[in-house]
């Protein structure tokens, strides 16, 4: 990856509101909403958020100046936990023995958090999940504001440091059990997490930096998909506070029955009709698929229950493997109504084999009957 400055575009003396201003343009620019299908837009923006990320945090800000993107110990600094996130995970930010979690003294304010994961369902045609698609996906989401740039603060406003907190972003609570005094720490009320408060914040968004819209997009519905499949749409989740990171969108896939088909693994299982004559004789029947008409040849003597198998046909495998079979399962079937002539060549058939049959039910048979 390139150097986080350069790829927000600004000095390594800038501010962290100008390092913000330069993100919250670059995010505009390059989110995947408004850049479709456009793959380099989406790896800048994935680049620019982890910039972002690193860079607005002071305490991670210092190690990258020192160490690059490897971090201190060549982790990273996405991977590895600190001592104080150690302390955070099992104590709430306090250390055990007095004092906080990390070196410092107390813990650095981290800024307003990325924006929420969110998930929805949504239903795919059989069809359109055996071959893939284009499928549009709506949700309810927070969005940046624009009127304010998702700062939340009106124009020329200024932001001061919350007396709640005294800028950490972090409030402790101290509360008596019976092994003594226990001290946690959580997101500060006031400010929510940012050690800021905005003196005159926008009208719009009432200084959260972001509003409720509805958006749509639209999603690939890969080839081979089934019922229970999680795609994730990175940064498409809502939008974090005052210029935040946006979170995930995951999309769970429900697929719609379909009227003849069945799915059997990455095999198409469904039924053939075969006329009683055709099962008998031989033939060839046709079998609409989802991608066309394909033929079937029926061999003589032919019973229900015999599969008949279409090769390569059947359910792509997700894997890149080969791709399922179609299996037509044969459901011989009997004429419920005879005319009179068929009625006779029937029995003359049954005669020659030499199979018992009941009386006539036609009106010539009936006659026949009553005058023998």
């Amino acid at each position: 990856m390139a150097d986080y400055y350069e790829l927000l575009g600004v000095d390594r003396s800038a501010e962290p509101d100008e390092i913000k201003k330069a993100y919250r343009k670059l995010a505009r620019e390059l989110h995947p909403d408004r850049n479709p299908g456009d793959d380099v837009a989406e790896a800048r923006f994935k680049e620019v958020a982890k910039a972002y990320e690193t860079l607005s945090d002071g305490e991670r800000r210092e190690q990258y100046d020192r160490f690059g993107e490897a971090g201190p110990g060549g982790g990273g600094f996405g991977d590895a936990a600190g001592f104080g996130d150690i302390f955070d995970a099992f104590f709430g930010g306090q250390s055990p023995f007095g004092g906080s979690g990390g070196f410092s003294g107390q813990q650095a304010s981290r800024g307003p958090a990325r924006g929420d994961d969110l998930e929805v369902v949504v239903d795919v045609l059989f069809e359109d999940a055996v071959l893939g698609s284009a499928q549009p996906v709506e949700i309810r989401t927070h969005v940046p504001c624009e009127p304010c740039e998702a700062t939340g603060a009106v124009e020329g406003s200024n932001k001061v440091s919350c007396e709640t907190c005294g800028g950490v972003g972090q409030v402790r609570q101290v509360r008596r059990s019976i092994l003594g005094q226990m001290v946690s720490t959580g997101t500060c009320p006031t400010c929510e997490g940012s050690g800021e408060v905005i003196e005159d914040p926008c009208a719009s968004c009432g200084g959260d930096g972001r509003v409720v819209d509805e958006l749509t997009y639209t999603v690939d519905i890969p080839a081979g998909v089934d019922t229970g499949a999680t795609l994730r749409l990175s940064g498409r989740g809502a939008a974090g506070q005052r210029g935040a990171g946006f979170g995930d969108l995951y999309v769970r896939v429900r697929v719609l029955p379909h009227d003849r088909f069945q799915r059997d693994g990455n095999d198409l299982v469904t039924e053939l009709a075969v006329p009683m004559t055709v099962a008998a004789l031989g033939g060839d029947l046709d079998l609409e698929t989802l991608e066309g008409t394909e033929t079937i040849t029926v061999e003589a003597g032919t019973q229900t229950g015999k599969v008949f198998r279409l090769r390569g046909h059947g359910v792509p495998s997700l894997q890149g493997g080969r791709r399922g079979d179609i299996r037509a399962i044969a459901v011989v079937m009997t004429p419920e109504k005879l005319g009179e002539r068929e009625e006779e060549l029937l029995r003359e058939f049954a005669a020659l084999r030499g199979d018992e049959l009941s009386e006539s039910r036609s009106l010539l048979g009936r006659i026949r009957s009553a005058l023998s």
